[in-house]
């Protein structure tokens, strides 16, 4: 048969509309055209596949990838020929049988988990990048210097690079070269930027424009001036006091699960975000194409990144369900009770594989301010080595060790999820974040995935939704924030499936909430903040 990729077969867009089993593979098969063969290097990039691949290029075998979520690429010039060339690829998902990342998907779905999906499910794309090229590259902004560190690799025997940097204007990212050097390959590759040095900010996202030249390979990228850093008290952007007031996304759509129909979808998502008066996306326990983050950081907003949790199936009563009533007995258990499920040697190193990668992928996207290493103990183990590779491969974010329970006492956060009892904030020697809380329930009649509902507050009506929302927020989070709360995330941004708890419904039809009450509230939230915390 035929499929739309990128779209996974279990979705309606894909045309397929098809449950891969463990079982099963998955073999995708397309010709594509060679219009030269020189000294250049071909690579061909996927974005992600889910779960396990083999690639091949007319039928020679190329390479595999494990991680369904993570992005890889292919030489592939020593595999074609002029003319027609022949890309296969098989794939295995063997979904939650197996402790392999699978973040919210399992085969038997309901509740808070989701439909399972498979294969490609982010582009695919070919370049052809010149014999000399550069391979990878790291920008760090240092904001207290007024410079950018740049780490770069290439792949060949030149020994010089050179780094223009352009101011922008709006999506004009080149809009004027403002600094341009020539460095020698070795040597510490730092770029001044003196008075020029503009921070970037949810109310004012300024980028700078970066290309980076190495022979005749140019890279066109961008960066921003931002630190992102906290005390035992207060989180700060650019040394200010600030307070993350945002929502849950896991970033699934009716009709493509966790690939976006288009890119306007995911502009309209950010947007509907920032509209409502939130500063902040969790971006739950999914990687989202790269797009997605460009649009985080042109249109200012701040993300928390979840890595992906995996793990023989877990044990719900244990790990969600009973920290939910039993809080205080339940947060100190230690990460090695069996059922929190990673006690497999040879997933455990698959985790640490990932989570480089992950870091690697997306370190340098601006508007990333903090990196959870676990939520609600799934899969999780050793945290407290997890914390230290995190930190070692990004020092400039600040990490939730254990999102909402089972906290080993290390991480930047004293994190708290919370959906059944009035919250009480005590000071803590780590900064305190109401990680998760609300969850609140309307099914909008006609815009629903399923008749059952999963949520944790059922409403009658929008208006009361609205009501008890705002009764939410006075009582949990204004009288805590004397008290050392220092950030909140709602759950959540759209229904999902079973789960009718979003702001918007899972069509992005309806928007459940008022957006000018729900703005304004927001502002009150951050005013409020600045009186307490807020030094000119």
């Amino acid at each position: 048969g035929t499929i739309n990729v990128p779209f996974s077969p279990e979705t309606k867009l894909s045309g397929v509309e098809k449950q891969l089993m463990p079982d099963e593979y998955l073999h995708y098969q397309r010709q594509f055209n060679v219009e030269s063969i020189g000294n250049d290097h071909l690579l061909l990039h996927f974005g992600a596949i889910d779960q396990y691949c083999k690639v091949f290029i007319n039928r020679e075998y190329v390479g595999e990838h494990m991680g369904g979520y993570t992005s890889f690429c292919f030489d592939i010039a020593d595999f074609v020929h002029l003319g027609m060339n022949e890309l296969y690829v098989v794939v295995k998902d063997v979904s939650d049988t197996s402790f392999h990342s699978r973040g919210k998907q399992k085969l038997h779905p309901g509740g808070m988990y989701y439909t399972a999906q498979s294969g490609i499910w982010q582009d695919v794309w070919m370049e052809y990048v010149p014999l000399d090229y550069i391979d990878a590259f790291k920008m760090t902004p240092n904001i207290d210097n007024h410079c950018i560190d740049f780490n770069i690799d290439v792949v060949g025997d030149r020994d010089v690079i050179t780094i223009r940097l352009y101011e922008s204007n709006g999506d004009n990212l080149y809009q004027k070269q403002i600094s341009e050097k020539t460095y020698l390959l070795g040597e510490k590759l730092v770029v001044e930027l003196g008075e020029q040095c503009h921070l970037w900010s949810p109310e004012n996202p300024y980028l700078y424009g970066v290309e980076l030249i190495y022979g005749y390979d140019h890279v066109y990228s961008y960066t921003a001036m931002r630190s992102f850093t906290c005390d035992k008290h207060l989180f700060y952007l650019n040394h200010k006091p600030i307070f993350f007031n945002g929502v849950l996304d896991q970033g699934y759509w009716k009709d493509s699960l966790m690939t976006p129909p288009d890119d306007q979808a995911l502009i309209d998502d950010i947007l509907m975000v920032k509209n409502y008066g939130y500063n902040t996306i969790r971006k739950h326990i999914k990687i989202e194409p790269m797009r997605w983050y460009y649009h985080c950081d042109r249109l200012g907003m701040i993300v928390w990144q979840d890595m992906i949790n995996g793990g023989i199936s877990y044990n719900d009563l244990f790990v969600t369900y009973m920290p939910n009533i039993l809080l205080n007995t339940q947060r100190h258990t230690k990460d090695t009770v069996k059922m929190l499920r990673r006690s497999e040697i040879e997933g455990q190193t698959e985790f640490f594989d990932e989570v480089t990668a992950i870091v690697k992928q997306l370190y340098n996207t601006p508007c990333i301010a903090l990196w959870t290493a676990f939520n609600e103990g799934w899969g999780q183990f050793k945290t407290k080595e997890v914390v230290d590779h995190i930190r070692s491969l990004d020092s400039t974010r600040l990490i939730d060790a254990a999102s909402g329970w089972f906290d080993q006492g290390n991480g930047d956060l004293y994190s708290i999820h919370n959906y059944f009892r009035k919250l009480k904030v005590k000071p803590e020697n780590r900064v305190v974040a109401l990680t998760e809380y609300g969850g609140y329930t309307y099914a909008v009649e006609g815009h629903s995935f399923t008749s059952d509902v999963y949520g944790y507050k059922g409403n009658e009506s929008l208006e009361i939704l609205q009501q008890n929302y705002e009764k939410l927020i006075k009582r949990d989070i204004f009288p805590n924030i004397p008290k050392g709360l220092c950030a909140a995330i709602y759950t959540q941004l759209s229904d999902i499936q079973d789960e009718v708890n979003g702001l918007i419904t899972y069509d992005r039809e309806v928007k459940k909430f008022d957006v000018d009450k729900l703005y304004s509230l927001n502002q009150l939230i951050y005013d409020f903040f600045e009186r307490f915390h807020y030094k000119k």
